[in-house]
């Protein structure tokens, strides 16, 4: 297997970077298809309008609104298709960014992401994901390449309730174990490619930068204004996590949130913390001799981050609920990046004990 690295072609991150989006979108013509989310839109709408006008570029705007379903995504591409746009700009949290996603690989034009959160890595990634009304996953879908140029705006970033700050946190510090699993098993990144050594520095460098900075910088989340650590973390959160997980490569706590939601009460939980619940199970399942695990639980105390399932909103834990959330994340793709086979009674017993 060859190895594949991969990635966005620019990554501009600081306070008030957004002032640049007219000068990245004019790089890619006049007109461009603007996806956002419908509560930033109202927000933000008249001014990145006006970023990209007095850049010479006309957007058309596409509101993201609802579940992301087939079935939605298809009409948000249909509409698009109408208007003249060769480019598209995503502005949002996930779910608007996956929109945009989808939207480019239709048209087949360049992507310029704007998150408005860093509640997880999605703005750098290729990845987009499909839900049914019942927010139920569907499908992971892929664009032929990364977005083109990624665009974080750290202040905007800043003004986003801590809770979202929260889930990127759980979101990213995975990455290492993930990529190390991966690597390890001799298991496909997103590219279906071998690891490369690249991927797993970067991943081991947004955990480092996790620990030193998460938790200065979640005291800093919704107040609009980026401090020195602020800005390491969100770094790591979308670029570090972003590549250590495509080039690198997922494990077992990400396979768990195929299976987690189907746990009475989970299934509302954010992405990242029911990522961050799989990790402290992943690690169970890893046998290791060393302090990390208990290191991770420390520092999850200080962030706020989940350690049980109950902290997950889970209701009524039974035996079979266990099972069935255990035979689906076996069937996840990244289950099979492991040191070891898993069994289902194995997994089970494993989020039996972290039931709370």
């Amino acid at each position: 297997m060859l190895k594949i690295f991969g990635g966005p072609s620019r990554y501009i991150q600081g306070p008030d970077a957004v002032a640049r989006l007219g000068e990245v979108m004019a790089q890619f013509g006049p007109q461009a298809a603007l996806v956002i989310d419908s509560y930033v839109l109202d927000v933000h709408g008249t001014r990145l309008r006006a970023l990209c006008e007095a850049s010479g570029v006309n957007t058309h705007v596409l509101p993201v609104e609802g579940e992301m379903t087939p079935a939605s995504i298809q009409d948000l591409c249909r509409r698009a298709a109408a208007t003249p746009a060769r480019a598209v700009v995503a502005v949002g949290g996930g779910k608007a960014l996956d929109a945009g996603k989808a939207v480019a690989r239709a048209l087949h034009c360049h992507l310029v992401t704007v998150p408005t959160v860093a509640s997880n890595d999605a703005p750098t990634s290729k990845n987009y994901v499909l839900y049914d009304e019942h927010h139920n996953l569907v499908a992971v879908e892929h664009m032929l390449f990364n977005p083109t140029t990624v665009l974080v705006d750290t202040a905007l970033v800043a003004t986003a309730p801590a809770h979202f700050f929260r889930a990127g946190l759980g979101d990213a510090i995975s990455k290492k174990f993930e990529a190390e699993q991966c690597y390890a098993a001799g298991g496909p990144n997103m590219y279906n490619g071998a690891s490369t050594l690249t991927a797993q520095l970067i991943a081991d460098g947004c955990y480092r930068t996790l620990l030193a900075d998460g938790v200065q910088a979640l005291a800093t989340a919704g107040s609009g204004q980026p401090t020195a650590a602020f800005e390491r973390a969100v770094e790591a959160m979308i670029l570090m996590s972003g590549l250590g997980f495509e080039s690198g490569g997922l494990s077992i706590a990400h396979a768990l949130t195929r299976g987690l939601p189907r746990i009475a009460g989970v299934g509302h939980a954010m992405h990242g913390l029911q990522v961050a619940l799989g990790l402290l199970v992943q690690l169970e399942l890893e046998r290791r001799d060393d302090q990390v695990l208990a290191g991770l639980e420390d520092w999850y105390a200080a962030t706020g981050l989940p350690t049980t399932l109950r902290d997950l909103g889970a209701q009524a834990i039974d035996d079979a609920q266990l099972r069935v959330a255990a035979e689906l994340t076996l069937k996840a793709r990244h289950a099979a990046n492991f040191d070891h086979v898993l069994s289902v009674d194995e997994l089970a017993a494993a989020l039996k004990r972290r039931a709370g």
